[in-house]
């Protein structure tokens, strides 16, 4: 079994942890009100995306995502929440030392021995969901889970759906198309742009992601017989039937949709064993993004 195949399977258990997490972690997670902008790298701004939406969602008040490097400092937040699994980012420790002493900072991360234990205002520690892959799985999806926690959303359905999306088959003949697509609606379009990333990484797969009804706005042109497209959440009605027009496969998601992003993480390592690749040794990546002064 490779890291990130045990690494997956772990979530569940991960996931009911960060719950417990999210009880003990007080005034270092965003307080009802409070203007937040939420930052992370690649799949850590996915999962910013999703957390930020669920938030702003729920009526605890505005709530941005970006990408560490693209942070608009013109603009003022009451906290600023930044996801880091190896807390060694360069980005995301350059932008919490230049917010130091003008805006409140939290960091949440896997590794308590690391910069950003001393960057950041307050730490939030999940070294629980820590992992040796190269590949993000289960910190990014428990950091996730944290956020649902704190906001006051029940986690336990989640937990029993990603056990189901662990031991139930993966849809017939979908190991062997060419282009995935994602799809999401609000707060899952962070899944979908998230599922669509663990394929290129783990399996070098042509894949896409978009919000669902966006899809129709051109995207579509490109399906056809040897494509998926995999709906994260509800689906606008009529687009199940648009796919299958195209001769395209869908994928309808009947799971919690952080559960259906499990079983996109499976899809992407079963696609990199049926091409013959290592889903632990991803080409031209590394762990963390370290750049030279």
């Amino acid at each position: 079994m490779t890291y990130v195949e045990d690494e997956l399977s772990s979530q569940p258990e991960c996931w009911t942890r960060a719950a417990e997490t999210a009880g003990r972690s007080g005034g270092a997670l965003p307080a009802p009100g409070e203007r937040v902008a939420i930052v992370g790298c690649g799949t850590s701004y996915f999962m910013a995306q999703a957390a930020a939406a669920l938030r702003e969602g729920s009526g605890q008040g505005e709530t941005d995502a970006f990408a560490a490097s693209e942070f608009p400092h013109t603009r003022a937040y009451d906290r600023v929440v930044a996801l880091t699994r190896s807390g060694t980012t360069t980005e995301v420790l350059e932008l919490l030392g230049r917010l130091r002493g003008r805006t409140r900072t939290t960091a949440v991360t896997a590794d308590p021995a690391t910069p950003v234990t001393t960057a950041a205002d307050d730490l939030v520690v999940l070294d629980f969901a820590d992992e040796r892959s190269v590949v993000q799985t289960r910190f990014a999806t428990t950091a996730l889970t944290l956020f649902r926690a704190h906001l006051g959303l029940p986690v336990e359905a989640s937990v029993a759906d990603a056990r189901t999306a662990l031991a139930a088959d993966l849809p017939e003949g979908l190991v062997d198309r060419t282009q995935f697509t994602f799809l999401g609606r609000g707060w899952t379009v962070g899944l979908a742009n998230e599922a669509a990333l663990k394929m290129r990484e783990a399996s070098l797969s042509w894949t896409e992601a978009y919000p669902a009804m966006e899809y129709r706005h051109g995207p579509i042109s490109v399906t056809g017989a040897t494509t998926a497209a995999w709906m994260l959440g509800e689906a606008p009605e009529g687009l199940a039937e648009q796919v299958a027009a195209t001769g395209g496969t869908w994928v309808e998601g009947t799971l919690d949709p952080l559960a259906e992003l499990v079983r996109a993480q499976r899809l992407a390592v079963a696609v990199a064993a049926a091409r013959g690749l290592d889903p632990d040794r991803p080409r031209h990546l590394t762990r963390s993004v370290i750049l030279a002064p």
